[in-house]
């Protein structure tokens, strides 16, 4: 790793940080192209206000790809740009790592994993 990082890691962590946008990421990955309704339905616990930011800032990022079709009522698809694709090996990393975590904490803790997963150390 290099000894320095200026500013280099957080803007990374600036696209991905955050309950819902990796979340978004697998949805879009996983069928390539969702409408804004498709992935209310598959995120069920996000808001309409805070999954419209997330998109937003994928978006802006040149994550995501935002198609608007002229309609009544509009149409609006995200899919990943080429170079959004480029998270993917970092996400599936991130998977196979969290995959091996959970593994590892049931490991340490057994059944009481079960009970910390859900709020954390106490």
């Amino acid at each position: 790793m290099p000894e320095e990082c200026p500013g280099t890691i957080e803007t990374a962590l600036d696209i991905l940080v955050g309950k819902w946008k990796p979340v978004i990421l697998y949805h879009i990955f996983q069928t390539g192209t969702l409408r804004f309704s498709e992935l209310q339905r598959l995120i069920p616990g996000i808001t309409k206000k805070m999954l419209t930011a997330q998109l937003r800032e994928l978006e802006y990022h040149d994550i995501l790809h935002r198609e608007v079709y002229p309609q009544i009522p509009p149409k609006v698809e995200y899919s990943i740009t080429d170079y959004g694709k480029g998270l993917v090996p970092l996400l599936v990393s991130m998977h196979e790592w969290g995959v091996k975590h959970v593994e590892h904490l049931r490991d340490l803790y057994g059944d009481e994993w079960s009970q910390l997963s859900s709020s954390g150390p106490r």
